[in-house]
């Protein structure tokens, strides 16, 4: 049924990368499908670049895709059936261009439960649910 799962992960947030991973996993085995880990790293704003030493943004790239290499060969999963993305930008935009673009039949994510700040400025999973062309599955903490 699932080909193609992407699951969209925070690697600042381990507990919550570990429950989508382990949930991805889980319907990847189930459906005999690939499996594409996905980090969105937001973009730094122009103003700050001032403040930051020269090739900052370079580090970053290397340092999250070192992160994203080890978090993948840890994952018993075969690794020609794995794969790892890093893009730059706003989160749900970045993961709906994604799904989009590798041809993803199912996005698994993790999401907080919702509070009244998430009810009152949106949340990057509810938008991904809204307005992807693909099914979605949201794994809660």
């Amino acid at each position: 049924m699932f080909k193609r799962l992407l699951a969209p992960i925070d690697l600042s947030e381990p507990e919550m990368t570990k429950q989508g991973v382990d949930a991805a996993l889980e319907f990847a085995r189930l459906f005999d499908a690939q499996l594409h880990l996905l980090n969105v790293q937001t973009i730094m704003p122009v103003l700050m670049f001032d403040y930051v030493p020269a090739g900052f943004d370079e580090r970053l790239r290397e340092t999250i895709e070192q992160e994203l290499a080890e978090l993948a060969a840890r994952i018993d999963f075969p690794k020609d059936r794995l794969s790892t993305q890093l893009r730059f930008g706003a989160v749900y935009p970045e993961v709906l261009a994604e799904a989009e673009d590798w041809g993803a039949d199912l996005i698994v994510l993790c999401s907080h439960r919702p509070t009244m700040a998430t009810y009152l400025i949106g949340s990057n999973a509810k938008t991904i649910v809204r307005h992807a062309k693909c099914s979605v599955l949201v794994v809660r903490r």
